[in-house]
């Protein structure tokens, strides 16, 4: 049994508060017993505010975490002069140094202000929600912060950037403890994908324009129909009624990647679908989404996720797969 604490600050965002449990509560062995044991604290055993309307009972101080196998920080809207001085308070900064050596520390989110603030993250590769990357690497010059993925594993420390993407590194750590078929497990279980590769880049970096009239999104619902077919840029920008110039900085406005780059990704996870609910050869699977050849099918899903369409079906397929 790994036990899981997670540490619950003053103004903890309940829905990351939410995910170890979920994620990790869901993992189960070949005998169906579980394979975490998740409990959460707060510094000091009282209730914590959330940054909702109410206030959130626990059961353990923050002794809890020098006894665990693995010490989750879920952000805070309210880190006071941990974000603005970089400095932790005495009863939080006593609880840290009494995690045991060799302890795996994960933060999700803003919650890598608190280790940085420990120094756990001197010297290391780190990440954050997009909003707060440039503000972190400012204070913790020492911190590599790369403010694109979605999350990083450094070994014994990790984190992550914001919101669901706590999902995907719990996910992560579940499929590094116990292999991809229990993770794709508790991935159904969650109904939530079963993998976004941590260096996949967090899908907004700023804010995204007003909609208007010049819009890329009606040729995008259109192109998501017609994945198979062969799919220009200069066909595209026809059907949205630009120029091919237009179309590509409005698309990249918009999206955040090129239209060749948004489709690959598509066709990829187009395929990915298919290979998980369909008994279809790899030839055949390449063909309907778009991605031509087997061969083809093969190279983008190695350079996306490192494996074989063959290994991915066999790892990632239901025992009863649709035919």
């Amino acid at each position: 049994m790994h036990h899981v604490g997670v540490l619950a600050l003053d103004g903890v965002v309940p829905f990351e508060l939410g995910i170890p449990a979920r994620i990790f509560g869901a993992a189960r062995g070949p005998d169906g017993n579980p394979l975490y044991a998740v409990a959460t604290c707060s510094v000091d055993g009282g209730p914590v505010r959330t940054d909702g309307d109410y206030s959130l009972a626990v059961s353990h101080d923050a002794s809890l975490l020098a006894a665990v196998d693995t010490v989750v920080v879920p952000p805070s809207h309210r880190l006071g002069p941990i974000r603005e001085e970089g400095r932790l308070p005495g009863p939080l900064r006593r609880a840290l140094d009494a995690v045991r050596p060799g302890t795996r520390i994960v933060a999700i989110c803003t919650g890598t202000y608190v280790l940085a603030a420990a120094g756990l993250l001197d010297g290391r590769p780190a990440t954050t929600h997009w909003r707060e990357a440039d503000r972190l690497q400012r204070m913790f010059t020492r911190t590599r912060i790369d403010p694109d993925v979605l999350y990083v594993d450094d070994g014994d420390v990790l984190t992550s950037a914001g919101v669901a993407a706590g999902i995907d590194l719990c996910l992560h750590l579940v499929r590094r403890d116990h292999g991809s078929r229990v993770a794709n497990e508790v991935a159904r279980s969650c109904v939530v994908p079963p993998w976004r590769e941590g260096g996949q880049a967090q899908f907004i970096r700023r804010p995204l324009p007003e909609p208007t009239a010049g819009s890329t999104a009606a040729t995008r619902a259109w192109a998501l129909e017609h994945l198979s077919e062969p799919l220009t840029l200069a066909g595209l920008a026809e059907r949205a009624h630009m120029s091919v110039r237009t179309f590509s900085r409005r698309f990249r406005e918009e999206v955040g990647s090129t239209p060749g780059q948004w489709l690959t990704r598509q066709r990829v996870d187009l395929a990915r679908h298919f290979l998980e609910t369909t008994d279809w050869p790899v030839d055949l699977v390449a063909q309907r989404s778009g991605l031509g050849t087997g061969a083809s099918l093969r190279g983008h899903l190695n350079a996306t996720i490192g494996i074989s369409p063959q290994a991915y079906r066999r790892t990632f397929r239901p025992r009863a797969a649709a035919r």
